[in-house]
């Protein structure tokens, strides 16, 4: 009865200065009743005990309701708070139950095999007098057999690249900058920037590649990069600033956000870094990245957003600068993957061609990677990440202070490269210069514009959105698009199967600039696209036929063992009926 008095004390002291709808009154005076009830209901249950049981019977109720818990918070983060969604691990889970099953494990062993044996044979074929080399050569080869070997080694090439009648690949900037690229990687083929002062001048190029990158992309004072290997280790390294960034951030299970149609290479960084890459669906008339379902997918754990300008399947360029409002209202980091169009976009502008804003000129675009190998025609093995200042950049190095072999210091993922190529990549961007980049920018935009408005024309055939750049993706609804595929490869072209859709692109480059180029292709496409309507299902070969039975496997686990098996392919130097040396 006293602490009930002392609580009616309480009740009225502070009840008028309460709103009367609250009704606090009756509320706590219900909470007091149940309060009392439980009371009495544990006195009655405890009467008679000692209190040692007591004890127990509190620690042992305690015990079970912990241990209830932490079950009920496993199971629900088991069904909703994974890396992959609760759907995928299931259906995972039965596809792999019913592998397990004898009869269906072998018939599927063996299918698999045979699918192996044959993509073996069909991209891998050796001719007739051909051998496989497996053991250096007792005596060492002299210049004339060397030439000689190496001239037979470049017979076994049947796609003729130069003639352009290849998607990409081969990003090529004409005979006299070949010359001049060969005699500058000749001058520099033992440098190494690993080594500043010994290679000083590969240190000060290097340097110098990287600002003329930053002018291009209108970076600020504060704008940064490195010179790279490649696009993907151009991405790989952003990505590893950002996640570094998060754990400095208090994040431990950091986010990236992008399009489903973001470069692989970004799949490949969360898989070799160990954060979560978060898909987001495109938009299925335009293919540019749904900017609602980004806000959605943004939580405490999310570092950055990524888009592409432009995409590698279709061309098309995200919306990078409202993408990169949403950056910036939730500090994010934004990047933007320019490693297809890096060195066309820049020069879109002079070369006649409005680009919506894209680069270190949009508020909130921290990090850009763009690619020197391609339309900047330096050889392979030449990227670009820059970042909007030093701080994020410093998240990319990797510093060992203590390795008894002295202070190791590394910019980028390899400890020695190839000064040839940095001095090559300079090379390039000197002998072209802007005049030389927006020249070559017009050539290529035209003849992809050529192409597009060609493509469109044909009956059966449609262009995936509005491509601005290099890149033109088409389909069909009327055949299996694979099978045009299969039929223009007969004809010596070589395209980029895509899927989710079934679709082929065309990657222009300066070499499918040359005259002839685009009126052989489209004749070929409606020529082959005439007889598709009346034979839509016509059959399939190399790696259409591949795209489109991976398409057909439900197991995505499948397609991962077969494309497993493919870079086996690559490898063997075993072919049946050749006696390997």
């Amino acid at each position: 009865m006293i602490e009930l008095n002392l609580w009616e004390k309480f009740l009225k002291k502070v009840e008028p200065h309460l709103p009367e709808y609250l009704h606090w009154n009756e509320i706590c005076w219900t909470f007091v009743f149940y309060l009392a009830e439980a009371r009495r209901h544990i006195h009655r249950w405890t009467r008679g005990m000692e209190p040692w049981e007591i004890v127990v019977n509190t620690v042992s109720i305690c015990f079970c309701a912990f241990l209830a818990f932490e079950i009920l918070r496993w199971f629900i983060s088991w069904i909703f708070f994974q890396d992959e969604s609760f759907y995928s691990r299931m259906k995972k889970k039965t596809f792999r139950i019913i592998r397990s099953l004898p009869i269906i494990r072998d018939k599927i062993d063996a299918e698999m095999q045979k699918t192996l044996d044959d993509m073996e044979q069909m991209a891998f074929p050796l001719h007739e007098g051909q051998v496989y080399r497996t053991k250096l050569p007792y005596k060492g080869l002299k210049e004339a057999e060397l030439m000689t070997e190496i001239d037979k080694y470049g017979k076994m090439v049947e796609i003729d690249w130069e003639a352009g009648h290849v998607s990409g690949t081969v990003y090529n900037g004409g005979k006299e900058l070949t010359k001049v690229l060969t005699k500058v990687y000749a001058k520099f083929a033992w440098s190494n920037p690993l080594h500043p002062d010994v290679f000083p001048d590969v240190r000060k190029m290097e340097a110098e590649v990287v600002q003329m990158t930053i002018a291009m992309f209108n970076g600020g004072k504060d704008a940064c990069g490195t010179m790279t290997g490649g696009g993907t280790e151009s991405i790989l390294l952003a990505c590893k600033s950002y996640r570094d960034w998060a754990h400095e951030r208090g994040i431990q299970k950091p986010e990236i956000i992008a399009p489903a149609t973001i470069h692989a290479a970004f799949d490949k960084a969360a898989h070799y870094f160990g954060f979560k890459l978060v898909h987001v669906p495109v938009n299925e008339k335009t293919w540019m990245c749904d900017l609602r379902a980004v806000k959605r997918a943004i939580n405490r754990n999310t570092i950055a957003i990524a888009g592409s300008a432009p995409q590698f399947p279709h061309g098309i360029l995200d919306p990078i600068e409202e993408m990169a409002k949403l950056a910036k209202r939730y500090n994010l980091g934004m990047h933007v993957d320019c490693c297809l169009g890096g060195f066309l976009v820049p020069f879109m502008a002079k070369a006649g061609y409005h680009l919506p804003p894209f680069d270190f000129s949009v508020d909130g675009v921290t990090s850009i990677s763009a690619d020197t190998h391609k339309y900047g025609y330096s050889p392979k093995g030449s990227s670009v990440v820059l970042y909007s200042n030093k701080h994020l950049r410093h998240f990319q190095f990797f510093v060992a202070p203590d390795w008894p072999g002295g202070i190791y210091a590394c910019p980028s993922i390899p400890g020695s490269r190839p000064g040839g190529i940095i001095a090559a990549t300079w090379a390039a961007m000197m002998y072209l210069g802007e005049t030389g980049y927006v020249e070559c920018t017009k050539k290529v935009i035209q003849t992809r514009e050529q192409i597009q408005k060609g493509l469109s024309k044909i009956k059966g055939l449609f262009v995936f959105g509005d491509p601005k750049v290099s890149v033109v993706a088409f389909g069909s609804n009327d055949f299996n698009i694979y099978a045009l595929g299969t039929q223009l490869t007969e004809r010596g072209w070589c395209l980029n199967s895509l899927q989710k859709p079934a679709a082929i692109h065309f990657c222009v480059t300066l070499l499918s600039t040359q005259p002839g180029v685009v009126d052989k292709f489209l004749k070929d496409c409606r020529e082959c696209t005439a007889k598709l309507i009346n034979d839509p299902n016509a059959k399939t070969s190399g790696m259409g036929a591949i795209y489109g039975m991976a398409q057909n496997i439900p197991d995505r686990s499948m397609v991962s063992e077969l494309a497993c098996g493919f870079l086996d392919c690559m490898y063997n130097t075993k072919n049946p009926g050749l006696k390997p040396i």
